[in-house]
């Protein structure tokens, strides 16, 4: 599939999550099967672009094409500068946020609330999209199916935002109103796919492959994004293009190859956030990667204390290798892992309203 004139390599996509999908991961993802990534959200407020926070999310240094980042904010004109401003440092494909259901993000009337806000979010629109247009850039669009259960107006925004120029509409199936709670539904998702030419990816509750196929036929949809199902699983593209193919399962990793892909993930954390940032924001994700392994809980207390790199990375390996004295390979995936993860994918919400 394409977005704008722009081939991207198969339809599994990695869903922007604040706090997670900073460069290391995106590009995991991709060495493990993600045809695309889009970055952790950038803020269109320019006050605010010299921070260590935001040089980090516009650092694509290394990443492979096409580089997408994601912008949020309130103001037509802000956002526009915004577009610029990560067009000058790579960004091939900006995507506009109105996906982030986060309290304090949708308090500044950010994210999902500017569906609330009709007339705003088209202006938003036409501004980036005028701005990016010079440069070639495609714009694409992230949202929810609506509001509230009485307010879903996805569809009517979808044909508003094709015929001011997106080139892609993403529709996570939930309400703002349900945060990340409840079954994502995919009916919206599939009147907005009827509604609109342009190509539509579907969003939510895509755990596992048959869920990506299932969804995939439910909806009509173009393409499949995956979020929290990757956190410590980054396999899960892989697996899902495998069964995709051939209608048989990818036999799980090997446990040699989880612990050489993660200490690889730790390094390249490290690397960005330095060693006293990239120690405490490397423990979420091998609390993700260890949360269903035997002993995962114990090491992951015992892990949370460390303060150093290469004490982290020795303790990585270290458990790793005694899990490989028990098991050649990773258990299989279930479903109910992710709900017993459902408190931890408040890490997004957390993290967005620490950006904002």
């Amino acid at each position: 599939m394409h977005i704008g004139p722009i081939a991207l390599e198969n339809r599994l996509f990695v869903a922007p999550m604040a706090g997670v999908t900073d460069r290391p991961f995106r590009m995991l993802c991709r060495q493990l099967g993600a045809g695309y990534a889009v970055s952790e959200m950038v803020t269109s407020r320019k006050d605010l672009w010299g921070s260590l926070k935001t040089s980090r999310r516009a650092d694509h240094a290394g990443e492979p094409g096409p580089i997408a980042v994601q912008i949020a904010g309130t103001d037509a004109a802000m956002m526009a500068e915004a577009t610029h401003y990560n067009i000058d440092r790579g960004a091939q494909i900006i995507d506009i946020n109105m996906g982030c259901p986060a309290k304090k993000v949708c308090n500044k009337w950010a994210g999902s609330a500017l569906m609330r806000d009709e007339p705003l979010a088209l202006e938003i629109v036409c501004a980036v999209v005028d701005a990016a247009a010079p440069h070639g850039v495609p714009v694409t669009l992230k949202m929810r199916t609506g509001w509230s259960a009485d307010q879903r107006n996805a569809v009517k925004l979808a044909r508003d935002f094709e015929s001011a120029g997106v080139q892609m509409l993403t529709v996570h199936g939930r309400t703002r109103e349900q945060g990340y709670k409840g079954a994502a539904e995919y009916d919206t998702i599939a009147a907005v796919k009827a509604a609109v030419r342009v190509p539509v990816v579907a969003n939510g509750d895509v755990t596992s492959p048959e869920k990506a196929r299932d969804v995939l036929a439910a909806t009509g949809a173009d393409a499949v994004m995956v979020g929290r199902a990757a956190q410590g699983r980054p396999w899960i593209f892989r697996e899902i293009a495998h069964f995709l193919a051939t209608g048989t399962h990818l036999a799980p990793p090997l446990v040699a190859e989880v612990r050489k892909l993660l200490l690889d993930h730790l390094q390249e954390h490290y690397g960005l956030y330095g060693e006293y940032s990239g120690v405490r924001t490397a423990r979420k994700h091998i609390g993700w990667y260890v949360r269903t392994l035997p002993g995962g809980e114990a090491f992951r207390a015992r892990m949370n204390a460390i303060e150093d790199c290469e004490q982290q990375l020795r303790a990585v390996s270290d458990y790793f290798e005694g899990l490989a004295e028990g098991m050649d390979r990773i258990p299989a995936h279930r479903d109910a892992d992710l709900a017993d993860h459902a408190g931890d994918a408040d890490e997004e919400e957390k993290a967005a309203t620490a950006a904002h």
